[in-house]
């Protein structure tokens, strides 16, 4: 049976209140039950606030999960660019770890500094290990690092990078960004259910059972060029793709649990479409109890 959760991309556009705290209970009141915490220029929340909003979470049934920054590039050449980037990384599972969040999603870096593709993702994953330390040593070990599917091809993330890096390392698994797949590809993929269904049967087959326990996922239909994404728009956007409706049927298909985060830029509003759809498609059978 699949049990999804859906939720935003930070704090909802809707919520007229500016606190974080009261983000869970608004979450809740409108139907949903998943929340990603945006660091994304920083992790700046204190150890108080964050423990306090894992807290209304937990009594709110919001599962957390939390973006870090966006500066990080653990395949760039620079002693100085990787050992910021591990800081980061490092700062994400602290926080994370005091809130509550079960993973820690994280765009792993950049082709451009290594000599191969083959030689960015080697030293991504060489670069991932003192984080995987550091995790174990503050006995973080049951916060997942998620190396998110990139949308441009400049990126390190493909789905075979993804399954690479967390076949290396312990504790690490591929966030499916969908949208970040579409572009990638101009437009060539995530174009089926049989799309949706390929990328979860590799990912079991690869990593096995874990990997899709649950799959965290991103969502929101996208503008790419030719080197992928471009910008982020709203489901109602007949323009772009790729469509959910072939993410969810493939869901229902296969049973798995799934964690939907709307990245559209109404958030939370897009994330309620999302499960309407799903409940059109499948009715209670795809929620969480």
């Amino acid at each position: 049976m699949a049990r999804l959760r859906f939720g935003p991309a930070g704090k909802p556009v809707s919520m007229k209140s500016s606190d974080l705290l009261k983000a869970p209970s608004f979450l809740r009141e409108i139907g949903l039950d998943a929340m990603e915490y945006e660091a994304v220029r920083g992790v700046k929340i204190s150890e108080e606030k964050a423990r306090k909003f894992g807290e209304e979470a937990k009594k709110n049934d919001i599962l957390l999960s939390m973006h870090a920054p966006y500066f990080i590039n653990l395949a760039s050449s620079k002693e100085s660019t990787v050992e910021a980037s591990i800081k980061r990384l490092e700062e994400s599972v602290k926080a994370s770890m005091w809130m509550d969040s079960y993973i820690v999603v994280f765009h792993p870096g950049y082709y451009k500094d290594a000599p191969s593709k083959k030689e960015a993702v080697d030293r991504v994953v060489e670069n991932l290990k003192p984080v995987i330390e550091y995790r174990d040593s503050i006995g973080a070990n049951n916060v997942w690092l998620g190396v998110e599917t990139t949308g441009k091809i400049t990126q390190v993330g493909d789905l075979d990078e993804t399954i690479y890096i967390s076949k290396k390392l312990e504790g690490v698994k591929p966030v499916i960004d969908w949208a970040h797949l579409y572009a990638r590809y101009e437009g060539k993929y995530v174009k089926s259910v049989d799309d949706v269904l390929e990328v979860i049967e590799k990912l079991e087959k690869e990593l096995g059972e874990e990997s899709i326990k649950p799959l965290h996922t991103h969502f929101s239909k996208i503008e790419y060029g030719k080197g992928g994404e471009k910008k982020h728009h709203n489901l109602s956007e007949k323009d772009y793709g790729p469509e959910f409706e072939h993410v969810c049927r493939a869901y229902s298909e296969t049973g798995i649990e799934a964690v939907i985060i709307s990245e559209s830029p109404v958030l939370e509003l897009d994330a309620l479409v999302m499960k309407k759809i799903c409940i059109e498609i499948c009715g209670a059978k795809c929620f969480a109890d």
